[in-house]
């Protein structure tokens, strides 16, 4: 856990241990989110890993007085991909990149993507999960050659706190979940089609609870796990 400064050296990775810093890493991160860094964007970065493109059996029927939208229980899988997704906090625009994989490979080209489409001169702070590929060694050396990103890794167990996945769930409900793919092809159209449209509308996400407001649920919901260990 904690936050690579890319200026500092591949082995700059920080880590902290025990509860009370456990709290002020997650109270730091939702900081950042709520008070994005002045001459900086700060982009709340994910995989949305083996999305499916799934063709049904039979065509759906449209919801009409008295009848429900109707979808077969069964489907024909037709492959995979993965979505690389970076969501930017102040503006809601997205830079997505669909790719066969999800290692560290295909995290690095993520990156350069990023590097490309991100302003010169701003310093990009990345929000993102413990998976391993985001620290491979490849990793740490692209990071010491490009000194304006830092990433921030959210504590483990707490995807919630990454707003890139309230994202997601937009593109799966809105486009994917009721959608007919006959190759992966069709699916990364419908993909590049909603991030396109997305981008378009500019539409952002507003975090609605506080720091204090999320500490004292994660307090609350400690005691109450204490209370069940106890039994």
């Amino acid at each position: 856990m904690g936050m690579w400064r890319a200026g500092c050296g591949a082995n700059s990775h920080v880590r902290f241990g025990g509860r009370a810093r456990e709290t002020d890493r997650l109270e730091g991160r939702h900081r950042a989110l709520v008070r994005p860094y002045e001459r900086a964007v700060v982009l709340c970065m994910d995989e949305k890993s083996s999305v499916q493109a799934l063709d049904r059996t039979q065509p759906s029927l449209p919801m009409v007085r008295g009848r429900a939208e109707t979808v077969t229980h069964d489907y024909k899988r037709n492959g995979t991909t993965t979505l690389f997704a970076a969501l930017d906090v102040l503006t809601g625009k997205v830079i997505g990149s669909c790719m066969d994989q999800h290692r560290h490979v295909e995290f690095l080209k993520f990156l350069k993507t990023i590097d490309q489409q991100v302003p010169k001169g701003l310093a990009v702070h990345l929000i993102l999960d413990n998976y391993a590929t985001h620290k491979h060694a490849n990793v740490k050396a692209w990071l010491v050659k490009h000194p304006r990103f830092y990433l921030h890794f959210i504590p483990t167990s707490s995807s919630w706190l990454n707003l890139v996945e309230r994202w997601f769930r937009e593109l799966t409900d809105k486009a994917l979940r009721r959608g007919v793919f006959r190759s992966v092809p069709d699916l990364i159209d419908k993909i590049e089609e909603y991030l396109a449209a997305h981008n378009a509308k500019g539409i952002t996400f507003t975090w609605t609870a506080t720091t204090d407001q999320i500490l004292a649920k994660v307090a609350r919901g400690r005691v109450a796990l204490a209370k069940v260990n106890q039994i």
